[in-house]
């Protein structure tokens, strides 16, 4: 038995020391990663930058693991917007750069606008003398409309192009609720919010249809442009294309006569041409640069000047990080931590003025109103401008309105002045068809009025109480409009009734001052500050994969039990693709 003991004590030793040893060397090469990972990328003569437009495409993503690194996944999956364009005005600048070739593949942005932002980096890339070839097995619409920037676009002998228009249609669940014997109970401010259509209506209402084929068109139409532009095609030829083309040509020769690409090749054959463009040798490798490392090429610009800082806003409006679970766990514009980096930089003496930069459908009212209330005290101190990315809607638009001066892209999607509430009610599947009752005492009428609003059947009145809390809310919005924008509570009220806008019709209508890109902000909030020279610094820092282990004041407490009851009363939420699945 001792000889037992003494045996089962060495193996138990023996595997705990395997693990500190594997721990210590797994550490080590970690270290080493990530030391290696924040060296100076040093660019070789005659290089070419590859961008894959495969995977997604968003504001800003945060750091990847070192796993990733291992697993070669660093220009996979998820992409910031922010980092390619860093990257190819890194390029631009370059002298040992001589070109950007795209590698066609299922490439997804988190809207419209995103794409557009992408593709103009790459038409200002071009404004260098450099050159832009693109190669694809497949061409997705989104990724054709970014592909259509370059000097050549090249296709697979076998290849597609998908080409067939804008669409925006999604599920209706009220058949699927009544079955179940589930209704959902509204109280709302704006004939065009149609965030609960989907849960109370089995069909588009008509307010909705209106204003989705204005948007819808407005991007269409403008995509439709810089493609013609591009391939030195007219616009209404690529429309009818469009029409006529659903599972694209026979053969795919026919491209090249529709004049969609340059020329049909093989994979190797595009080899050649990228070669014969660098100038090099067939049998030379090229020297090809992947985004991480374009990341981690030395940038020749100075932070000379004054520092304009750019604050970044992406992702629904939440009261905490817990609530953003119930959304999926994305990112999104935490309401206190917000304001708090906010009051940070009012009180920042080196930083001279402030680039709002918002890209958010909205969320919570009061996470909205915590960060309006936040940026004006910046306001107060130092210019604020307003850069609106993909989205700005609803939530999204408020917090931009106390700006001095809003920006917004061509295709960027914004207004949605509305407010509302949703409430499931269960009643029917839980009493009627379970047959579970509920009975109890309370001190005062509505002591217990989310139970009876979820599963009492008489909640008429406490109804007609949220309708008017939910007016009230309504007014202040548009007064929140009125006082940032300089324009009458009820000239905003005939603009907003939670109708989406796309921002070339929203500038006709005062809700934006001036069409243009983050960098025209950054020019604007500089000229604003008086600041003849300037250097920009990104605000918050983007979280590292260790950081999402590590607990904070966010995390604390039982909020999520809260949050069950507390979402359905989000107050603003203007996603305009809520009903495209």
């Amino acid at each position: 038995m001792k000889q037992f003991f003494k045996m089962t004590l060495a193996t138990i030793c023996g595997i705990a020391i395997f693990l500190v040893v594997t721990g210590f060397f797994l550490t080590i090469s970690l270290l080493g990663m990530i030391a290696s990972d924040s060296a100076s990328t040093k660019v070789k003569e005659n290089s070419v930058f590859v961008i894959k437009l495969d995977g997604t495409i968003s504001e800003r993503v945060e750091e990847g693991s070192p796993i990733n690194e291992i697993l070669d996944l660093g220009d996979m999956s998820a992409m910031g917007l922010d980092d390619l364009i860093c990257a190819i005005r890194k390029a631009k600048d370059n002298e040992d750069i001589k070109g950007i070739y795209l590698e066609g593949g299922a490439l997804a942005f988190d809207a419209p606008a995103t794409a557009q932002q992408l593709r103009d980096a790459l038409k200002d890339f071009k404004k260098s003398g450099k050159w832009i070839v693109a190669y694809a097995d497949k061409y997705y619409q989104t990724s054709y409309y970014v592909a259509s920037v370059a000097d050549n676009i090249y296709l697979n002998d076998h290849g597609h192009i998908e080409f067939t228009g804008l669409g925006a249609k999604g599920e209706y669940l009220k058949g699927l609720y009544d079955k179940l014997g589930i209704k959902y109970m509204v109280a709302k401010v704006g004939k065009y919010k149609s965030y609960v259509e989907r849960n109370t209506q089995t069909g588009m209402s008509d307010y909705d249809r209106e204003q989705r084929t204005a948007y819808l068109n407005g991007i269409w139409n403008y995509w439709l442009k810089e493609m013609a532009e591009g391939r030195k095609v007219n616009a209404e030829t690529l429309n009818q294309l469009a029409n006529d083309s659903i599972m694209g040509f026979a053969d795919t020769k026919d491209y090249v006569t529709a004049k969609l690409i340059d020329k049909v090749m093989f994979p190797e054959e595009i080899k050649a041409e990228i070669k014969k463009r660098l100038k090099i040798d067939k049998d030379d490798d090229i020297n090809q640069l992947t985004l991480s490392n374009m990341l981690n090429v030395k940038s020749e610009k100075k932070d000379d000047g004054e520092k304009i800082a750019i604050y970044y806003a992406y992702g629904s409006i939440v009261d905490s990080e817990a609530m953003n679970m119930l959304d999926g766990g994305e990112h999104c514009i935490v309401g206190k931590t917000t304001a708090a980096d906010l009051r940070k930089l009012a009180d920042d003496d080196d930083v001279k003025a402030v680039v709002f930069r918002v890209n958010s459908g909205g969320g919570s009212a009061v996470a909205s109103e915590q960060i309006r209330h936040a940026l004006k005290l910046v306001k107060a101190k130092k210019p604020v401008v307003v850069s609106m990315g993909g989205m700005a809607a609803s939530g999204g638009y408020w917090i931009s309105s106390p700006a001095n001066y809003i920006f917004a892209e061509p295709t960027t999607i914004t207004g949605s002045i509305g407010i509302f509430g949703l409430i499931p009610n269960f009643s029917g599947l839980v009493t009627d068809k379970l047959g579970v009752t509920f009975d109890g005492v309370t001190t005062n009428k509505f002591s217990d009025y989310e139970t009876d609003l979820i599963l009492g059947k008489d909640n008429d009145e406490i109804m007609k109480h949220l309708q008017t809390y939910i007016n009230q809310g309504y007014l202040q919005f548009l007064d929140i409009v009125s006082e940032g924008r300089g324009i009458k509570p009820a000239e905003v009220d005939s603009i907003g009734q939670g109708r989406v806008w796309l921002a070339t019709d929203a500038l006709k209508i005062k809700l934006v001052d001036q069409l243009g890109s983050l960098d025209d902000a950054v020019k604007k909030a500089a000229e604003l500050a008086k600041a003849k020279e300037y250097h920009t610094a990104a605000y918050p820092n983007e979280g590292s994969w260790f950081d999402r282990f590590l607990p904070n004041e966010e995390n604390k407490g039982s909020y999520l039990v809260q949050g069950a009851l507390r979402r359905p009363l989000r107050a603003v939420d203007g996603d305009p693709s809520d009903n495209e699945g």
